[in-house]
């Protein structure tokens, strides 16, 4: 399946459990392990989109509390891996997570960028 393909039509509000993290073959997927999924995003906004999320559903990074510890602490690290690769491969990288009504999938992701916009914001 062409990852591009893998959220198209979607409708729901949490595309990581739904589609994502059940159905890791559908996407480019740059690391998975038991508490975490890193993949390039099924329609990027930039030429390097990458987004890693925690396989158990955390609402958003505001809603994530002690119980969560180790999910967070996964994510973050992975974050952390990602995003140094991308800045030494590409020269730069930005890390951005959305709240509220920003965040259009309601399970907290991030997303690890570099390069230029390929799409209109």
């Amino acid at each position: 399946m062409d990852p591009s393909s893998a959220g198209a039509g979607y409708r729901g509000d949490d595309f990581y459990c739904d589609v994502a993290i059940p159905h890791p073959d559908r996407l480019e997927v740059v690391h998975e392990d038991d508490r975490v999924l890193a993949f390039h995003h099924t329609r990027p906004f930039w030429a390097v989109h990458i987004v890693v999320v925690p396989k158990r559903h955390i609402p958003s990074l505001t809603a994530a509390t002690a119980a969560d510890e180790a999910d967070v602490r996964a994510l973050l690290e992975l974050v952390q891996a990602v995003a140094r690769e991308v800045e030494s491969t590409h020269g730069a990288a930005a890390v951005l997570t959305n709240l509220g009504a920003y965040q259009d999938s309601k399970h907290l992701h991030v997303h690890i960028h570099s390069g230029n916009r390929v799409v209109a914001p």
